[in-house]
C-alpha cells in the first residue's frame, strides 16, 4: 500500500511538472504574441507561475522545464536558452526553500535572478549595447509586473483549492480550520442586556 501510494504521488509530480511547464510555454507564447517575451522590456506573464512554488515542488523543474522549452520555441539563442532557464530554476528554486516566509517573499528570487542574468544575456550573447544597469531595470521592471504582481493574484486565485488541486504533492501551509459552533449552544444575548428579575 505504502509503494502504491509513493508510485502515485511520483506520478503526480511528473504530471504537475508537464503541466505548469505547457503552461509557461503557452503564457510566454502570448506574451511572445505582443512583443513582450524577450529583449530589453519584457514582460513574460508565465513568470507569474512562479509562485505556485508555495503548494506544490513540481513548480520548480517546471518553471525550468517551461522556459527552456519557451525559449527553443521562440527562437532564442542557445545562451539565453540555458541561462534563461538557469534563471527560472534558481528563481524557483529559493523561492521553494523561502516558502514558510510570508508569501509575498515568492517572487523576489524570481525577480532577482533575472535581473541579474538576463542582462548580460543580451549584452553577450545578443549584443544589445544598452547599458547593463539599464537593463537590469528594465529587466527587474517587468519580473516585478510578472512575477510580483501576476504572480501574487495568481496565489490569492489558487490558495483556496490548493490542497485538492495538487493533492499528495501539496507543500504549502494547511488551511485554517473553520469554527465549529458547538451543537445546543445558548441563543444570542439580548442587545439591551441581561434582564433585572423582578
Amino acid at each position: 500500500m505504502e509503494t502504491i501510494r509513493k508510485q502515485r504521488k511520483q506520478l503526480l509530480f511528473v504530471m504537475q511538472t508537464a503541466i505548469i511547464a505547457a503552461l509557461y510555454v503557452v503564457l510566454t507564447l502570448l506574451s511572445n504574441a505582443v512583443g513582450l517575451a524577450s529583449g530589453v522590456i519584457q514582460v513574460r506573464i508565465s513568470e507569474a507561475l512562479c509562485t505556485l512554488v508555495l503548494f506544490t515542488p513540481a513548480a520548480i523543474p517546471g518553471m525550468w522545464i517551461g522556459c527552456m522549452l519557451a525559449n527553443l520555441v521562440t527562437g532564442a539563442l542557445w545562451q539565453d536558452i540555458l541561462f534563461g532557464s538557469l534563471a527560472s530554476l534558481i528563481g524557483a528554486g529559493v523561492a521553494y526553500l523561502l516558502r514558510k516566509a510570508p508569501f509575498w517573499i515568492a517572487p523576489i528570487p524570481t525577480v532577482l535572478a533575472n535581473m541579474l542574468i538576463v542582462p548580460w544575456v543580451l549584452r553577450l550573447a545578443y549584443g544589445i549595447e544598452d547599458a547593463v544597469w539599464y537593463m537590469m531595470l528594465t529587466v527587474g521592471a517587468g519580473e516585478v509586473i510578472a512575477a510580483g504582481v501576476l504572480g501574487i493574484g495568481l496565489y490569492f486565485a489558487v490558495r483556496p483549492i490548493a490542497p485538492r488541486l495538487f493533492g499528495p504533492t501539496y507543500t504549502g501551509r494547511p488551511p485554517k480550520p473553520k469554527k465549529e459552533i458547538p451543537e445546543g449552544t445558548a441563543e444570542p444575548a439580548d442587545p439591551e442586556g441581561p434582564k433585572d428579575s423582578e
